[in-house]
């Protein structure tokens, strides 16, 4: 991964924007390292095993938080616990951290697949359906019906959710991760130092012009360096991608629903003001000078060494990881949450950050190539069942949770670790219960993880939005439908994200924004706009819909 320096001769602004995919990605296919080829793997596993014993291999990445203890899947004791539970014999292939999607296209690319695959398969080129016509991946009907009974039996008893994991086609391509209920939905928004706030004078931000005014006295008065940082290169639950400020002008970075009508944010002309917004923050130093590239690490740092005062980011990984760090050195130090912010005092949040139901990433599928098929499906069917579930979510009985009068409670290693992991750490060597998997995510994992009382408050403020009107459910789509619109979007988000920073930066002026605008509609945005609408008018005509 490289870090780029902004404002230098246009010249190397190009080679910036290129690397902005999801408004602001900073990572390269050459930085990639590839993982050893399963050929070497299958090879090392004859060594070290019995010649009966069969041996599949999963291909997944590392969470972040496992990342900064330990390595190799294969070392967190989640996943031994997981092979020793279900009695699999599993080898284990992670990425490199965060180059999850290259490396992905280059395992697809040579051909020599492992038999389970963690991936985003909605995100596949043409959908999942196509990936299965292409050979990658099997489609997993039968496999369900035969091998499958937790996950057969949760599906029949959640018709809404059977319907969102399956393609326009019927197949059903991957063990998803599930998050049904609406609690564990919203975990993300504006976090700011209240300490700082109380002694400048100042309220919690509620609209626009609230920010830019605590902002500048950050700036100015605190002589904070960038006193607002957000996230470049995380995804799109991620800083302005989430709702954050770009909501407060009645829009969203992506689809979303409008009065049953789907609509596309940077097309309208709101997204103008939003872009004139940020254009004037960056040129007053209200936002990190180098938010495009921004990663956790660096966020992380700038939150907890006071570099800055506002982020948008998590109740867990925000919150509950830098209030602790920074009261170490000050006590007084307050970390709260903000709503998302509105244009003119007293107006409801329209949008805020609300995950899907059916999970874009976490979703595991059997490579087309496997020789074990029926037991990579019991494998995953596990985490569907009732013992499964109390893993996935709470990790080891005994050592990571204690049933207390039916109630799985974390025990101290997870909230009051003795090696001084914090719980999103521990969490994430004994549980899946913090990111995702092949399992149907529990609220109680929730109700113990947000400890702090800011953490609860958080998550009632944040909830507090319309997000749900204009949320777009799962869309079952065809896979002539995918891979169209996939086709149409690679170049529109590309133009979107360019044409976005370089307004921002001051490269290109506002005026552009009309040209801008025809180029999207050169591009077919239209066209996506037509296959969306189609697929949620098939979706809204189904019986069990939402």
């Amino acid at each position: 991964m490289r870090r780029l320096r902004f404002l230098q001769k246009s010249i190397r602004m190009a080679a910036a924007v290129v690397l902005m995919l999801s408004l602001l990605t900073a990572c390269t296919l050459n930085s990639i390292v590839e993982p050893p080829s399963l050929t070497t793997v299958r090879t090392l596993e004859g060594e070290h095993a019995g010649k009966d014993e069969t041996r599949l291999t999963y291909w997944a990445g590392l969470s972040n938080n496992a990342a900064s203890i330990k390595s190799n899947l294969e070392d967190i004791p989640f996943f031994q616990e997981w092979q020793r539970m279900t009695g699999a014999g599993l080898t284990y292939i992670n990425p490199p951290l965060n180059q999850g999607k290259e490396a992905f296209n280059v395992l697809i690319t040579s051909g020599d697949l492992p038999d389970l695959i963690e991936y985003e398969w909605i995100n596949y080129p043409g959908g999942p359906e196509k990936a299965i016509n292409d050979g990658i991946i099997l489609r997993l009907n039968d496999l369900i019906e035969e091998h499958a009974p937790n996950f057969k039996h949760y599906l029949k008893e959640h018709p809404e959710i059977d319907r969102q994991i399956k393609t326009a086609d019927g197949s059903y391509y991957a063990f998803p991760f599930i998050q049904a209920d609406d609690k564990l939905r919203t975990y993300q928004g504006p976090i700011i130092r209240k300490d700082w706030l109380d002694e400048l004078g100042l309220s919690v931000p509620e609209t626009i012009s609230d920010w830019h005014t605590v902002l500048k006295a950050f700036k100015e008065q605190k002589d904070i360096e960038a006193p607002l940082t957000i996230l470049g290169n995380s995804g799109p639950l991620s800083g302005i991608e989430g709702g954050g400020f770009i909501g407060a002008f009645g829009i969203k970075k992506g689809f979303y629903m409008e009065d049953g009508k789907v609509k596309f944010g940077p097309m309208e002309h709101e997204y103008k003001q939003f872009l004139s917004l940020f254009r004037d923050w960056y040129a007053e130093g209200l936002i990190d000078k180098h938010f495009a590239t921004t990663d956790t690490e660096t966020q992380d740092m700038n939150m907890i060494m006071e570099r800055s005062g506002a982020s948008i980011w998590n109740a867990g990984s925000g919150i509950g990881t830098w209030l602790p760090m920074i009261r170490e050195k000050k006590p007084e130090a307050e970390l709260i949450a903000a709503p998302y912010p509105v244009l003119r005092e007293g107006e409801r949040p329209k949008f805020g950050q609300k995950a899907p139901v059916v999970g874009i990433s976490g979703g595991v599928a059997l490579a087309s190539s496997t020789l074990h098929a029926e037991e990579a499906v019991r494998i995953l069917d596990y985490g569907y069942g009732e013992e499964g579930h109390l893993l996935f979510n709470f990790g080891i009985e005994g050592l990571s949770y204690e049933m207390k009068n039916g109630y799985p409670t974390y025990t101290d290693l997870i909230l009051n670790n003795p090696d001084k992991l914090s719980p999103s750490q521990a969490l994430a060597m004994y549980t899946r219960a913090s990111y995702f998997g092949p399992f149907v995510q529990d609220t109680r994992y929730m109700e113990q993880y947000f400890s702090l009382p800011e953490q609860k408050e958080a998550i009632r403020i944040w909830s507090d939005t319309d997000a749900s009107l204009h949320h777009l459910p799962t869309l079952p789509m065809t896979e002539m439908e995918n891979a169209e619109l996939s086709t149409i979007m690679q170049e529109v988000n590309k133009h979107v994200n360019e044409a976005s920073l370089q307004m921002i930066l001051g490269v290109q002026p506002l005026s552009e924004f009309e040209s801008y605008l025809q180029q999207l509609k050169s591009l077919n945005i239209e066209q996506a706009i037509e296959i969306q609408q189609q697929a949620l008018d098939r979706f809204n005509k189904e019986p069990n819909a939402q």
